[in-house]
């Protein structure tokens, strides 16, 4: 009986552990997540007072965006090699060049809808994700969906360049909205269970600058398509 009181004993200590850990995990990912997207907007907002530096901003917009992708690509691919100082570097730099692309904002949509549609933003993120914490069941296959979704989302962004229709620039937005949600929810499960007590500093690390970063690309996703839907122009 002794024996099965300490193996009790020590399972609950255990699990106390991994729970503390997790939480202390989750935290740090959700820290770096919501301190990149306040570097994002206060960039945003500093670049925007400048009209000269906007105007470029504009002119360069297709370099700015692929350099951004440039940098998550570099990150996912090379995150087993980089130190997470490096890697903590490169999602600082990304929020940073992010707000610099998202400062045309400040110029075609009023301060007031921007702020209004960023705290819908953070209210659905916040739910979707703590959701996406919560729940016991598996999304895995919620992920899959969400991928095909961003395909034909993508092919349909690329159809309405040439089609220039309001009504599937509607629909892209809709969709957007719902595919980024959905994403939240899926992103926070699998980051929650990418924690594990034996990682070393260093890789624990690691595994929250890449989980905040792919919150901060589900924030901004919605936000982008929410302002796309309910943006007030100047």
């Amino acid at each position: 009986m002794a024996d099965l009181r300490s193996q009790f004993g020590t399972r609950a200590m255990d699990d106390a552990q991994i729970d503390v850990g997790l939480r202390a995990y989750m935290l740090k990912v959700y820290n770096y997540m919501g301190s990149g997207v306040m570097l994002t907007f206060a960039i945003a907002w500093a670049v925007a007072q400048s009209p000269a530096v906007a105007s470029a901003v504009v002119s360069m917009g297709l370099i700015l965006i692929l350099a951004a992708f440039g940098l998550v690509f570099f990150m996912s691919a090379r995150i087993h090699k980089i130190s997470a100082t490096t890697a903590q570097a490169c999602f600082w730099a990304y929020s940073t060049l992010f707000g610099v692309i998202l400062s045309t904002y400040f110029l075609v949509y009023t301060g007031e809808s921007i702020a209004r549609v960023f705290f819908i933003t953070a209210a659905t993120f916040g739910s979707m994700s703590l959701y996406g914490y919560t729940t016991k069941r598996d999304l895995t296959s919620l992920g899959s969906f969400l991928a095909m979704g961003m395909i034909g989302l993508l092919i349909a962004i690329v159809v309405n360049m040439f089609l220039a229709s309001s009504a599937l620039h509607f629909a892209v937005s809709v969709i957007g909205v719902l595919i980024f949600v959905g994403l939240t929810a899926f992103d926070t499960q699998k980051i929650k269970e990418m924690y594990l007590v034996s990682d070393s500093g260093e890789v624990a690390a690691k595994k929250s600058i890449m989980g905040a970063l792919k919150l901060y690309m589900d924030f901004i996703g919605i936000f982008i398509y929410l302002m796309a839907l309910f943006g007030g122009r100047e």
